[in-house]
């Protein structure tokens, strides 16, 4: 239960901090890279997008599932002495709970400047699956009750939720199908992206079948890669190069009842953001109808269908029209996952749609536009492939970050 008194101290940090540096790596395959080079090559590029010096860097947090590497050693590579850090164990729903806790820990007065990296040779050492290079770790803990049933992938353990989707609602495999069409549309525009293909609802629905009801086109890429993200407190943020992106609100890892066994409680179609909509919204000062565009994890494309509903983009039951009907598509209402999100752009346990979302605010994606003679791109907001990709007037933006269906964490972000 929210007291008022929880009500104001959120309130009296909304908008006190900021996304100040985003940086990435190249999303590969076969990278030949070291997870902690990885690390240290992603933070030095958010370091340099926000003109920030080893000394301005003072704290630093990670998340790790299968691969990464520590913050004491990224930050020795990199010459910084940290006052603040923790390496938490963790997935897809870390990246905003991290922001929070960064803006917690700053005015804690425990560090000044936060750092949030991920890396992961995710494709050629440690698959999720348990296949590459280096095997994931031997089954022990929860995985004792996961395996034994032959859940040995992420669809596997989440294909129940989606089956009951189905089920509950009518929802179809085609339109469900309309998520890897949109993003795969953004990634068409992304110079980066690792796949650039458009496809349609038909190359989905003929792809084989992974885990049912899971086509091989509804699962997302697996990359290696790295990716950070830099944290401080807003008016340290304007005095940057760049246009800072503030933090409206957060919710970090909130949880169904049961998130261990998530399937033990009902409604087995209901995920996390069904409780966590009730602190992000009211933390951020706004709802869903405010927000331009969103970043909703796209492990499957299930996950973001389930998300956007749970959320209040559209009501529960109607997530298959919603993202089906051109709604989260560049020139919809809401574009979703600009970039082409997981399914095409590259997997990075979510920090890559945050990175997106924080160039949409700022008004400077890299796509194929034009650019001006003062070094900064002349969207066209023409849409076709090879394109633009920036949103227009975007001015809000919420980041939907995932875990498993019972485990979640979410962000607004204002332009700054």
């Amino acid at each position: 239960m929210t007291s008022d008194l929880d009500a104001t101290t959120t309130k009296g940090l909304r908008n006190r901090y900021a996304i100040c540096g985003v940086g990435e790596t190249p999303y590969m395959r076969g990278s030949k890279y070291t997870t902690r080079s990885l690390a240290t090559w992603a933070v030095k590029n958010a370091m340099e997008d926000a003109g920030l010096g080893a000394a301005d860097i003072d704290g630093m947090l990670s998340y790790s599932g299968n691969d990464s590497t520590f913050s004491t050693f990224v930050a020795g590579d990199l010459g910084i002495r940290l006052n603040f850090y923790m390496d938490v164990h963790g997935g897809g729903s870390s990246t905003e709970a991290l922001v929070g806790i960064a803006t917690g820990v700053i005015e804690a007065g425990m560090c000044n400047t936060v750092a949030i990296f991920r890396a992961m040779n995710g494709y050629s050492q440690v698959r999720i699956g348990g296949t590459g290079a280096r095997s994931a770790v031997p089954i022990a803990g929860d995985q004792i009750h996961m395996r034994a049933y032959g859940w040995q992938s992420a669809g596997q353990m989440f294909a129940p939720t989606f089956m009951r989707h189905l089920y509950d609602y009518g929802t179809t495999p085609a339109q469900v199908a309309g998520v890897k069409v949109a993003h795969s549309k953004h990634a068409s525009n992304t110079p980066k992206a690792y796949y650039r293909k458009r496809y349609t609802v038909e190359d989905v629905l003929a792809s084989r079948i992974i885990c049912k009801p899971l086509h091989l086109l509804d699962c997302c890429v697996e990359t290696d890669n790295a990716t950070c993200i830099i944290v401080t407190r807003t008016d340290q943020a304007r005095d940057l190069r760049p246009r800072p992106a503030l933090v409206r609100g957060v919710v970090g890892r909130c949880c169904k009842p049961r998130a261990d066994s998530y399937y033990q409680h009902g409604p087995l179609a209901t995920v996390a953001g069904h409780y966590a909509k009730d602190i992000l919204w009211p933390n951020a000062g706004l709802g869903p109808s405010e927000v331009d565009l969103t970043g909703s994890y796209d492990a499957f494309t299930f996950t973001t269908m389930l998300q956007l509903e749970d959320y209040g983009f559209c009501s529960k039951g109607e997530g298959g029209e919603y993202v089906s009907n051109g709604t989260i598509e560049l020139g919809g209402a809401r574009p979703n996952n600009t970039s082409g999100g997981h399914l095409c752009e590259g997997y990075t346990h979510g920090m890559n749609m945050v990175i997106e979302n924080v160039r949409q605010l700022r008004g400077e994606v890299d796509d194929s536009c034009p650019i001006g003679s003062d070094g900064s791109r002349e969207h066209t907001y023409d849409y076709r492939e090879g394109g633009c990709r920036q949103v227009r007037g975007a001015e809000i933006s919420a980041n939907l970050g995932w875990g498993t269906p019972g485990l979640g964490s979410a962000m607004v972000l204002e332009r700054g």
